[in-house]
């Protein structure tokens, strides 16, 4: 058995609500053991044998369509693979700024994101490629509001992105 990080986009905001408890037995009724919810942001831990992580994530997303009647948008990684990401991060973290990891599915996705990030006020925020990822450091307060952060937020990114901060990301190693 393996150990994965199913990473849900856009639950508990914009509407779409669902119980942790709720997730827990989706996951499990699939046949995935130990599952454990971290937060209330779309994060599951589990196990299951060695496989295709894209055949898991597209049982996961059937399973929480059925469920919760919603287009369901899922990353799953390895927990070694989401680990590596963090020990990657390439900025220092610093009081006063976020620590982001911008998991991308499509790697023509992740070459536009990445251009984007040139000519970016890197007092106000950075953004690095990583292996699948994009590293981003942004001054609190302008997650949204930023140049970069509203590219990140077209519409035509959210089948295929989603962020997390670098603590969520170390609460799903262990």
């Amino acid at each position: 058995m393996a150990r994965y990080v199913a990473l849900l986009r856009g639950i508990n905001v914009g509407g779409i609500t669902i119980a942790m408890a709720d997730l827990k037995d989706v996951f499990s009724g699939l046949g995935f053991g130990n599952v454990r919810t971290v937060l209330a942001s779309g994060n599951v831990l589990f196990d299951a044998g060695p496989a295709d992580t894209a055949e898991s994530k597209a049982r996961i997303e059937a399973a929480l369509r059925a469920r919760f009647g919603y287009e369901a948008f899922v990353f799953v990684h390895d927990q070694a693979a989401v680990a590596a990401i963090v020990d990657a991060y390439p900025f220092q973290e610093r009081d006063g700024r976020h620590a982001y990891a911008i998991f991308v599915a499509d790697p023509a996705v992740l070459d536009e994101l990445a251009a984007t990030a040139a000519g970016l006020d890197p007092a106000v925020e950075r953004v690095a490629r990583g292996d699948g990822v994009l590293y981003w450091d942004v001054e609190r307060g302008q997650t949204v509001r930023s140049a970069f952060g509203r590219s990140l937020g077209k519409p035509r990114y959210k089948a295929v992105t989603t962020t997390r901060n670098l603590r969520t990301l170390r609460k799903l190693q262990v």
